[in-house]
């Protein structure tokens, strides 16, 4: 059987802990046996998109170090964190021989989520996919929002969009100014509160004009972005991981 590594992040891990429960549910009806690293802790992106290099450095060769000593793919479900062991690790070690062969080993075997179901395990459809239990259906409307560091940083854009149009029950709606930034952006959010709330405004405005309850993302940190706008507001739609519908939470 094959063996897949959860990296499960650090705003899941705290935040969104049904994501990382639903991953391994949809993993494990596919067919894979899943193990979880408990050693692991941030990936470093904060600290790297900050500045702190040294600071970064330091997390990533843990993470390095924690995945090395196992075997098999590494999964998360984060379009940011595997954009950044697969690009920012190699910026990190560039100059360090003994350590970049280490980031470049890791990258080859990182992926994310959706990627790894549709790429990897050649799922596309889900419900035909493997066992009795994985047969996801959304009686309704859904909208998907392809986050930056997915879409943009890792051109990862059919994927999600072919795992949801197989979703049954499910009408797809097109969310209007989808590849706008939510406003998130980690670090972003917080030394440009005033643009990042903006930015968040007018994705909330396109989510109303879809009339769609719910709305579709692969990354925790959109999810907790625009949810947090959504409930500020005291309005009734909700954002959920990818992972939530495909295992029918």
């Amino acid at each position: 059987m094959r063996t897949v590594q959860l990296f499960i992040t650090c705003l899941v891990d705290t935040f969104f802990p049904e994501v990382g429960e639903a991953m391994v549910d949809v993993l494990r009806e596919a067919g894979v046996d899943v193990d979880f690293p408990r050693d692991q802790t941030c990936c470093g992106q904060p600290t790297f998109n900050a500045g702190l290099r040294a600071e970064a450095r330091q997390m990533a060769e843990h993470t390095i170090r924690v995945f090395d000593s196992r075997k098999g793919d590494v999964v998360l479900p984060s379009g940011s964190c595997a954009h950044m062991i697969r690009h920012n690790y190699e910026e990190l070690f560039a100059d360090d021989p003994l350590w970049l062969p280490r980031a470049k080993s890791l990258a080859a075997r990182t992926y994310e989520f959706t990627e790894y179901l549709v790429d990897v395990l050649s799922i596309t459809d889900p419900s035909t996919s493997s066992g009795r239990r994985f047969s996801p259906r959304w009686d309704g409307l859904l909208t998907y929002h392809p986050t930056c560091h997915l879409h943009r940083g890792l051109g990862i854009d059919r994927q999600p969009k072919t795992l949801l149009a197989n979703i049954h029950g499910a009408q797809i709606i097109e969310l209007p100014e989808a590849e706008d930034c939510c406003g998130f952006g980690g670090i972003f959010s917080v030394e440009h509160p005033e643009l990042s709330a903006e930015m968040l405004k007018r994705k909330i405005r396109n989510l109303e004009k879809t009339q769609s309850p719910t709305l579709v993302v692969c990354d925790a940190g959109c999810l907790m972005h625009i949810q947090g706008g959504l409930k500020r507001n005291k309005m009734k739609q909700r954002v959920v991981h990818i992972a939530q519908i495909l295992a029918n939470q």
